[in-house]
């Protein structure tokens, strides 16, 4: 009894849903009809403001954009040219530093005897107040070399000499020119071993300065030098008797370097 009850109702709904919207469709279709020309216009008018806005700011956004990308591409070249001058700054003392490295390292092996070179120069004022450690003798013994390309006859005077530390000496050797052309020398020198050399201090000698001999000339070159004192205090050195001062002469010729001193050890 109930269900068609609830059908019948149903059914009724439906169909003035339906007729409901039947008459909304009708009434629109009727307005529209009645207003054609009004909104046309709205729309057109609507439209043409659109257009008008969309012009107006197309070309200022553009404009923008523009001068947004200039200013990037400014900021890049400084940034490019800031770092390219510093690679260049860098390249450049680079190749100076490497040119100045050979002199620089010399003077400081010099002053400081590292390398085992003998170290330059001399206090006058110690040489003279220096007091002689008698009980310590040392035995210096002398080489010399030439290289391949040098045509000298070089060779030490005295094989070796005694020496106590605090005590001068002097030592000689004789370079002799056998060609019959001018030749020009240089020489380098080091001390074995290698803690010696900064005990090994030379008054006067023939290093690192150009010795021209002419065809057949002959000549003796001093070696003026004595040891410090404090080789006696240093440990290191309790147990060297021997030193050995060795020369080695090159030619000197335009653009070539001296060889840096070798870590000679005994």
């Amino acid at each position: 009894m109930l269900l068609p009850c609830v059908l019948r109702q149903s059914f009724r709904c439906s169909t003035l849903l339906t007729r409901c919207a039947r008459t909304l469709r009708q009434q629109q279709q009727q307005q529209q009809q009645q207003q054609p020309s009004e909104r046309g216009l709205h729309t057109q008018a609507r439209e043409f403001l659109l257009r008008r806005i969309c012009l107006r700011w197309k070309p200022q956004s553009r404009g923008v954009k523009g001068r947004n990308k200039k200013s990037h591409q400014d900021e890049w070249k400084s940034k490019n040219k800031t770092a390219l001058t510093y690679i260049v700054a860098a390249g450049v003392g680079m190749i100076g530093l490497s040119y100045a490295s050979v002199p620089l390292y010399r003077l400081y092996c010099q002053a400081s005897g590292l390398g085992g070179m003998a170290v330059a120069g001399h206090d006058a004022d110690q040489v003279e107040t220096m007091t002689p450690v008698k009980d310590r003798v040392i035995k210096v013994t002398f080489n010399a070399d030439t290289h391949a390309s040098m045509q000298w006859n070089f060779r030490p005077q005295q094989s070796e000499i005694l020496v106590v530390p605090g005590e001068t000496a002097l030592a000689f050797y004789r370079a002799k020119n056998p060609t019959d052309k001018p030749v020009i020398g240089i020489s380098t020198y080091n001390v074995v071993p290698y803690d010696a050399g900064q005990y090994f201090n030379k008054i006067q000698c023939f290093c690192f300065e150009e010795q021209r001999l002419n065809p057949q000339e002959e000549v003796d070159m001093p070696v003026f030098f004595y040891i410090d004192p404090e080789f006696d205090m240093d440990p290191r050195m309790a147990r060297v008797d021997t030193i050995t001062l060795s020369y080695t002469f090159f030619e000197a010729k335009e653009g070539q370097t001296l060889p840096l001193p070798g870590y000679s050890y005994k």
